[in-house]
């Protein structure tokens, strides 16, 4: 885990070419007439940190935030548990992989990055969901402003999924390998967009940089496990507004797929998450439903978890309110 800041310096993409039999998952829809779109890069070029910046997320701790979630599956509402763990981190922009030796390696090769793990997990009848994501922002946008990796697993006694996005120089290489036919196995590329998975991050960094207006979104990790569709740019309207006192929410109105998410944070730094809420359209054999997931604050500490493994630390489990 990263204690300090490193400059941040470029992302050097030397990914294969995606499979062409697969292109037409790749292909992006025009743009809404009369629009000006963005993939959000100009917005969030060069983050204006605010100075309490290195005091909160360079002390070796990293932020571990429980939330009660509420998650529709199989026409049914389920209760369970979402966590945010946000942690800042050393990472290598030629390999995407977490340094352990940061002084190890080139200055040019290293990037600090406020890596996110979000975590689903609830109840389906007998058998239990285990969701997983991991997205690589780094917190300096001078050189780097796009994120540079995400990946999502997802389990249950069906069996599993996984999909990697690494940015490339021509844009997202995406991996998909899942047990479900047709899935399968997949390779492909998306081009240059925000990635829905990377907006909370950037809540964290900086959320008057967060883009507004029509953007080009990759659709999140977790969103394309749960309601089945392809990995694909989509268009969204993105807004920010007023929410509570002391809050705001920000707001994805996507174009193709009926849905919006709205997540709620806080003003003033550190700009904590309180919650979010997802709502789509989804047929369920003839039925068509309007499925709506939420998620709100519950527990929150600055843990280093890492080495909290014995018997005694699951008592921490406790306090986070997790079973």
């Amino acid at each position: 885990m990263s204690n300090r800041r490193l400059p941040s310096t470029g992302v050097t993409g030397t990914f294969a070419v995606a499979c062409a039999l697969l292109l037409a998952y790749c292909a992006e829809p025009a743009s809404p007439a009369g629009t000006d779109e963005t993939d959000g890069v100009s917005a969030i070029a060069a983050y204006p940190v605010d100075p309490a910046f290195d005091d909160y997320w360079y002390q070796g701790l990293a932020e571990i935030t429980t939330y009660n979630l509420e998650q529709p599956r199989y026409g049914e509402t389920r209760d369970g548990k979402a966590v945010l763990i946000f942690v800042t981190e050393d990472f290598s922009r030629s390999r995407h992989v977490k340094l352990d030796d940061a002084a190890a390696v080139e200055a040019d090769d290293k990037v600090t990055v406020l890596k996110l793990n979000r975590t689903h997990k609830f109840t389906t009848g007998i058998y239990p969901y285990s969701m997983m994501s991991s997205a690589f922002t780094p917190v300096s946008g001078n050189r780097d402003p796009r994120t540079l990796k995400v990946t999502a697993s997802s389990q249950e006694w069906c069996g599993q999924t996984f999909a990697q996005l690494d940015l490339g120089e021509d844009g997202y290489q995406v991996q998909h390998h899942s047990y479900l036919d047709p899935d399968g196995d997949q390779k492909l590329t998306l081009t240059h967009a925000i990635l829905e998975d990377e907006i909370w991050a950037k809540i964290r960094i900086d959320p008057s940089s967060l883009p507004v207006g029509s953007i080009r979104v990759i659709s999140g990790t977790l969103h394309q496990r749960l309601s089945g569709g392809p990995f694909m740019v989509d268009h969204a309207e993105a807004t920010v507004a007023a929410a509570e006192a002391g809050e705001r929410t920000y707001t994805l109105d996507f174009d193709r797929r009926d849905r919006t998410l709205a997540i709620r944070f806080e003003e003033a730094f550190p700009h904590r998450i309180s919650g979010w809420e997802e709502s789509y359209t989804q047929r369920r054999g003839t039925d068509t439903l309007r499925v709506v997931t939420r998620a709100t604050r519950d527990r929150s500490m600055m843990l280093d978890y890492w080495n909290r493994s014995s018997l005694a630390d699951e008592a921490l489990r406790t306090k986070l309110n997790l079973q």
